[in-house]
Parts: structure tokens; sequence; C-alpha cells
């Protein structure tokens, strides 16, 4: 803190009132109270530097407010010994370390040293020199901060010569500040979910506590007090038994520590990198893991050790144990099983118990599975198909009788269609007639006699007609035709016969159709 006369205590007060009350600048503060705009800056900055809050605490009196914006320059005292302040600095980041401890501790060995007072304020006045990010008090093995540089790395396709931006994910811990640090191709969720992984396993253990910024990929909604968590985000930090406190939006201090990393991140891994050449994103994390064994072995420049050096002594005998197995990334969606009991996912259909019919379900989908959940408990599970408009169907799910249990059958569709024209009505019974079971045909009749509301009946039955000719039984071909206005030309001469595919379930439409006139006998 720069030398400077004494300023009288109440131009001290009009200075912080009009800063904090009024929000004046420096120079316009300067010129109301006749001050120089250095000293209008120098009262600003100690005000900062004590941590003073404003409107100030009811119990500040002058006296003490003058000693923390004018503290007296602390001499050595004649035949006391001065502790350790880095060594000690160490130990208070232990758990249960207090400073009371330290000085119990520091006392059994000089009976002579300074009394509690001013151990605690010398330790202070040592710590304010050291750089923001080393000096902030972080308990071992407690947070791991993350967040992404902002400058992008160039990786050039070999193939192509097309340049694709890489970018740097950075994890550092609270108590060493011991960095990990890798190239990724986005920000997206799972990048940053997988990110998360691999950092735990380059330390070797979990923390208490992780503290990302507010990004998208992991926070749905920012908020001080309550931020909503992406729920694939909170599985991965479950699964490793961490917390997940996210650092409040527009509080840089909660953030101080990874934005000290990212930006020796920036200093000692892009800046070096900046002239290389990189074709594959594995050849540039090569690169980076050497830049980063390089950054972490570096010496303190105030203290002493290294981050390794601290992290070693620190945080990994205070970090838990990795369970036996890492996170293994999935995906959470919403969706409501259709009246086929089935529910689609990604153009893929995956069968529900049809007592579900109509419930909306919570879908758990990894790169080999997906589970369906309904009010916490998981009701089907199917081999993950990547092939997109198959049906996956699990012989369970299905009903014993639709007729008994569900309320859509075969011919409540076949009536529906019938009551729109006896082509349409046709053209239901042929869909439901060549699937393996009636209810795989369900999700293609309701999608053609929801085309009622889009176009006319006269079209639609005209559509209909169009597609039995032609031999095309499918939503799809009927939506074509309409879309095209295909109905609308002569139908061809000779249409050929479509033989109902031979299945042992198939009943064929003679079947519904018998079904139908029992039922208007009865």
């Amino acid at each position: 803190m720069p030398k400077q006369r004494r300023i009288a205590l109440p131009r001290v007060l009009d200075v912080l009132r009009l800063h904090n009350d009024s929000g004046l600048s420096e120079r316009a503060i300067a010129r109301s109270l006749s001050l120089s705009h250095g000293t209008v800056g120098n009262i600003l900055s100690r005000a900062k530097e004590a941590g003073l809050s404003w409107p100030l605490p009811a119990n500040l009196d002058e006296r003490k407010l003058e000693a923390l914006l004018f503290p007296k320059a602390m001499g050595r005292p004649k035949n006391r010994t001065e502790p350790d302040w880095n060594h000690l600095l160490q130990e208070s980041k232990r758990k249960g370390v207090t400073l009371q401890l330290l000085w119990m501790e520091y006392k059994t060995v000089h009976p002579d040293g300074y009394q509690y007072s001013q151990f605690c304020e010398r330790f202070n006045q040592w710590k304010k020199k050291l750089q923001v990010s080393l000096r902030q008090e972080h308990k071992a093995g407690e947070k791991l901060f993350i967040d992404y540089a902002g400058p992008t790395i160039p990786v050039i396709d070999a193939e192509t010569g097309e340049i694709r931006d890489a970018q740097l994910f950075v994890a550092t811990l609270g108590a060493s500040s011991y960095t990990y640090a890798e190239a990724q191709w986005g920000q997206d969720l799972q990048s940053f979910v997988n990110g998360h992984v691999r950092a735990l396993h380059f330390f070797g253990g979990a923390p208490e506590l992780l503290v990302p910024d507010n990004l998208r990929s992991g926070v749905k909604r920012p908020d001080r007090y309550e931020p909503a968590i992406n729920r694939t985000y909170h599985e991965m930090a479950s699964h490793y038994g961490i917390a997940v406190l996210p650092a409040r939006p527009r509080k840089p201090k909660d953030k101080a520590k990874v934005e000290a990393a990212v930006l020796l991140a920036e200093r000692w891994i892009l800046a070096v990198l900046r002239n290389r050449r990189f074709f594959s994103l594995a050849e540039l994390n090569e690169a980076i893991r050497e830049l980063l064994d390089r950054l972490n072995e570096k010496s303190f420049q105030k203290m002493e050790g290294s981050r390794k050096s601290w992290f070693e002594s620190l945080d990994k005998p205070a970090l838990r144990p990795l369970p036996p197995k890492p996170y293994e990334f999935a995906l959470w969606r919403l969706a409501r099983a259709n009246i086929d009991y089935h529910i689609a996912v990604e153009d893929v259909l995956y069968s529900v118990p049809y007592t579900l019919v109509r419930e909306e379900v919570d879908v758990r989908m990894t790169e080999s599975m997906v589970e369906v959940f309904h009010k916490g408990n998981r009701v089907a599970s199917h081999l993950r198909a990547h092939r997109k408009g198959i049906m996956v169907t699990d012989p369970l799910h299905r009903p014993k009788s639709h007729q008994k249990h569900m309320e859509w059958t075969p011919s409540r569709l076949i009536d529906w269609g019938s009551s729109l024209g006896p082509s349409i009505g046709k053209l239901i019974e042929e869909i439901l007639a060549r699937r393996p079971h009636p209810e795989q045909g369900y999700r293609s009749c309701l999608g053609i006699l929801s085309l009622s509301k889009r176009y006319s009946k006269e079209r639609l039955e005209s559509a209909a007609a169009r597609a039995i000719a032609i031999g095309s039984f499918s939503y799809t071909s009927v939506k074509s035709i309409l879309e095209k206005g295909l109905e609308q030309l002569e139908l061809p001469l000779f249409v050929p016969e479509m033989p109902t595919p031979a299945h042992e379930n198939v009943r064929g439409a003679a079947y519904y159709q018998e079904n139908r006139s029992s039922k208007l006998l009865h």
C-alpha cells in the first residue's frame, strides 16, 4: 500500500458514501470533496483491501475504522521468533486445523513468541502479500473449480484440411491449485461431464464439492440461492459422492481460483502451443499433458513448493476414493407412452408396460442401454437401437387382451376410419393386418386419421384409395400423396393383388370385419 498522509475520517466516510450510495466516479468524488484523484483512489483501495462493506457495520467505531484503513507498519519485534508463515498456510488448509491450534503449537516451541492477537495479525498481513488466488482459504480436498479458457485451439483435419476449433477444459483444486486441462471439441453436456470424469481420474480421488461456472452444460437455471443442476451432471456428481455448488452469478470471487488457473493455462499452455499445428485431438492433448506437468511442477514465486508438492501433501490425502467403475455418460429425456404402449426416443420406439399408456416417463440413455423410469421406479430396460425407425418391444409389456385392458382397439380404429370414408377404413384394416402385432400399426393409423384435421374428407378418402391401389400401406405414403396432390390423378387401370404376409399372429382384415359385425349384432 503506498504511503499517504492521514485523511480525516469524516472525509473518508464522505468518499465511501459518494462511491457506494451515489455511484460517482473517482474523479467526480475528487471534484466534489476538493481532494486529489489519487487520494480518492487510495481510500477506496484501502477500503476494498480491508474488506469493508457499505453501509459500515454498526459496531465499527472510528478507532477500529482507522486501524483497518491505516494499519501501523509492522516491524519485527526484538527477541521474537518469526513463524514459518508458508508452512502455517499449508497447515491451515487441513481439515480441523485452526489458527489457535497453530499458535498453541508455535508457543510450545517458542514460549517467548508472539501472543495470539499478534500472531493472527502478522499472519493475515503476510497473506495479503500473496496472489488473490493463493491466499483464499480453501480446505484440503474440499472444492474442485471448473471452467473453460476463452481462446480456442485450431485442429486441422488431415484428410480434408478443414480447421476445427477445440476448447480448453480446466479444473483446479482449491487448496493446492493443482490443475488439470484437456482439449475438447465443444462445451456440450457430454464433453463437459466426461471432462470431469477424466479430471477426477487424473487427481486420483473425489473432492467434496464441484464449483463450476454457470455453464449451460451443467446449470439449467442460474440462481444465487437455488441453481437448477442438469440431471446428467447431478447424476455424475452423485456417482462420485460429490455435491455441486455453482459459482454465484456476478460473483467473481467465487471462481477466482479457477480463473487464475485458466489464466495460467492460457499463458503456459495455449501461448506455448500457438505456433504448432495439430491434426487430431489426441495429438493436441498429448502436447497439453506435457505442458500441464511442467505447470504443476513449477515453483511458486512467493511461497515454497509447487502445485504438485502442495497437492501431494494437502489435497491428495484428503480426497475420497473413486468408485470401482467410472461414470458412464447418460442422457435423460421425458417421454409419454402412446396408445401402442411405446415411447419415441430419437426416432426409435421402445415398449413400456401397457398399463402406462398416456403416462409420462423418464428415459435414461447410455451408449448401450435405454432405461425407462416411472415415478422413480425402473419399469423397462432395452438394448439401445442406433437404427432409426425401428420398434423395440419386450413381449412381457403386451396386454393379454387388448379389448379387455386397453381403450384403443383395432376395431375402434377401423370404425373411426370408416366413418371418414370406406377407403380410409379399408386402409386402416390392411395396415393392422400386415403387422405381426396389431398395436404396431396404431401409430400409423392415428397418423392417417389425424390428417383429417388438415385435409378434407374427400381428399383423404381419395388418397387412401390411391395408397391401396399402389399397395403402399403407411402413414408416410398417404401424407406424401396429399402433400403432392397425387390423389387428384386417375387411379391405375390394373391394380396388382397385394397378398397379406404370412405370420402366425396375423389375423387378417376378415378377422376385424367379423369382429365388427359381431359387435354390431350385440
